[in-house]
């Protein structure tokens, strides 16, 4: 089984700081992380490959310091690692991004001359929130999809995934191909040993860079983002409230009511 992960390296957001000028991230300073989805992903699929055999490898794309992040997940299992790295990629939003990391796995599996069975992603990235990269990727590739997996097991000749819905969660079987985006698990990432870390550290990062795959320039980087983010801001919480304190349930009930109806919310 040819599993490949899409990961993310995002600031910490525990220590995210607006500048109250600019109104954009604060990054100076800030120790980043892989994305905790994309940890769930990665998870899951070195389970997938130690129940059913083959390999996973990771994918991320950014500068140079994203090998931080890919290295941190060879300690945790992954059996490769590529980075998806040039300054015409700059300022690509999810659209872009997601064309960009389609191109680069084509060549990776024109390299190997073996597609990935199955490509893992986190359902967002807690630095955009947004949750498109990973079905425009399944677009981009023509993969089927399935969103908000919580498990995935291999079920004798076809792999079995648990995805939340509405009123529960569905059981569904997969084809042989496929793009599954991860919610958080009811199990939590391994941590990585220092045998693991030091090996990890040791390894070869493949970078991918615009040259090195047959791409669009025109639909990468700015040029090739439709979206564009204006401003960056940290909202006003008021925490201005009424609390109502009565004898009976009866008569706060009626006080809620007159106070919600004198302030036309009813």
């Amino acid at each position: 089984m040819n599993i490949l992960v899409c990961v993310k390296q995002v600031p910490d957001t525990t220590e995210i700081r607006i500048d109250p000028v600019t109104n954009t991230l604060i990054r100076a300073g800030v120790p980043s992380i892989v994305n905790p989805f994309d940890g769930y992903a990665l998870e899951m699929a070195v389970r997938l490959k130690e129940a059913a055999g083959g390999n996973v490898s990771v994918i991320s794309m950014g500068p140079e310091q994203a090998k931080n992040a890919l290295k941190a997940c060879m300690a945790v299992g992954a059996d490769a690692a590529y980075l998806v790295s040039d300054r015409a990629f700059g300022g690509s939003d999810t659209l872009a991004t997601s064309y960009i990391l389609s191109c680069a796995i084509k060549k990776i599996e024109k390299d190997k001359g073996d597609p990935f069975d199955i490509i893992f992603c986190g359902k967002q990235a807690i630095d955009g929130d947004t949750g498109q990269v990973g079905p425009s990727l399944a677009e981009h590739l023509g993969y089927p999809r399935v969103t908000y997996v919580t498990d995935a097991r291999w079920k004798e000749d076809h792999l079995e995934v648990k995805r939340g819905a509405d009123n529960g969660f569905d059981r569904l079987r997969c084809p042989e191909t496929v793009l599954l985006t991860v919610s958080k698990t009811p199990y939590e990432p391994r941590y990585a040993n220092i045998k693991s870390k030091m090996a990890a550290n040791r390894a070869q990062i493949s970078i991918i860079t615009a040259a090195d795959m047959e791409i669009d320039l025109k639909r990468a980087g700015l040029k090739g983002s439709p979206t564009k983010v204006k401003r960056t801001f940290t909202p006003v919480h008021n925490k201005q409230g009424i609390k109502i304190q009565e004898k009976s349930q009866e008569r706060a009930v009626k006080r809620l009511i007159q106070l919600m109806t004198e302030a036309k919310l009813v």
